[in-house]
């Protein structure tokens, strides 16, 4: 009789599928261990792939988000103002947003209408004088007094009609007014013949557009919180402290000082240069009124903002009265100037349709 070791394979027959040859038992769960070398899943002696470090990707994202510990922590170390840019995701609110866009989408959709106005409006300044040079600083002249005027009659009258209508009434006069004046700048910026011409020496279109870009990271300060600028939430005067503020307390001149600048270089004319000294000479005034507005609001806090902050860029700093903290950048890496970034690279690529605009608006002669 033949021992079990040397006894044949046993073969099950099953009556629907046919002969079905017997496996093997498993070996021991030893043996099993002993052999396996890779985790569960993987082929033995199949080489791993090295993983790409991840650090810095989920850092930047930390950053920019500005997560709940992260902006509450810049917060308590804040003496008096407000963090400048903060952006935490948890406290938005996503129906704000689709307000947002709904309020965007209907003032791109006015536009074409707006228009119109903004043609008639340039045609009568036209008619004031042939001198274009002229006609552009009255143009400044009207926009800045309508803007710095509402805004100094903004406690007023917001106790009459509430922050929100007046916001809204504030930007259907100043938006047009403002959109005039771009567009009357573009189509005549090359008027008096050009002074000097540089747009052909190799760095200078380089140069004019890092300037550009760097000046919007400047001028964003002023729309801080777009869900205000909108009125989907309720407007509100703020003493930022952080960020830029450190640099200048009026970022938006230094931004404007930058980009009259680089469009001065480009350009070379003497109605562009003139344009640009109009507009840095009216944020020069804006910084006075502006420190005033503040004062009147917040009174003592302001005066302890002003100590520690300076006008000029890196003054407060140099002299001792404003210090950064180590991690400084963590107050620029905010989502908000992810989107200073995207809006200024379209700017950039949307000037042949500006220039288009401009045309358009200007072809009544």
């Amino acid at each position: 009789m033949a021992s079990p070791a040397l006894a044949p394979p046993r073969v099950r027959r099953d009556a629907h599928v046919g002969p079905r040859h017997y496996s093997p038992p498993p070996p021991p769960p030893q043996a099993v261990a002993a052999t396996r070398t890779k985790p569960r899943g993987e082929l033995v002696g199949a080489k791993r792939k090295p993983r790409r470090p991840r650090r810095l990707l989920p850092a930047l994202l930390n950053a920019l988000s500005a997560d709940e510990a992260g902006a509450r922590e810049v917060r308590s170390e804040l003496e008096i103002g407000e963090e400048s840019a903060g952006f935490v995701a948890s406290e938005q609110k996503p129906l704000s947003w689709v307000a947002f866009f709904a309020i965007l989408s209907a003032v791109a959709a006015a536009a074409p209408t707006a228009a119109s106005g903004i043609s008639v409006y340039l045609q009568a300044m036209d008619g004031v004088s042939s001198n274009s040079t002229f006609v552009m600083l009255l143009l400044l002249f009207v926009f800045g007094a309508s803007h710095s005027g509402m805004a100094a009659l903004r406690p007023k009258a917001e106790a009459v009609v509430g922050p929100r209508a007046y916001r809204v009434s504030f930007a259907l006069v100043s938006l047009p007014l403002a959109a005039a004046t771009v567009f009357y700048y573009i189509g005549h910026r090359y008027d008096g013949g050009q002074l000097f011409s540089l747009q052909g020496v190799p760095g200078v279109h380089e140069l004019v557009w890092i300037l550009s870009l760097l000046s919007f990271y400047f001028l964003y300060p002023s729309t801080f919180n777009l869900l205000e600028v909108a009125a989907v939430d309720v407007p509100k005067v703020h003493l930022w402290e952080t960020g830029v503020i450190r640099i200048t307390r009026h970022p938006q001149m230094v931004g404007q000082v930058i980009w009259s600048l680089a469009h001065c270089l480009w350009i070379g004319t003497p109605f562009s240069i003139v344009t640009n000294m109009g507009l840095v000479g009216y944020h020069m005034f804006a910084c006075w009124h502006g420190d005033k507005r503040l004062r009147d609001a917040f009174g003592d806090e302001f005066s302890k903002l002003e100590e520690r902050t300076s006008v000029w860029p890196f003054a407060a700093i140099v002299q001792g009265r404003q210090k950064l903290p180590p991690d400084y950048w963590k107050e620029w890496a905010r989502a908000p100037y992810i989107t200073v970034t995207v809006f200024a690279i379209g700017a950039y690529l949307c000037h042949p349709l500006m220039q288009r605009a401009a045309y358009w608006l200007n072809d009544y002669q």
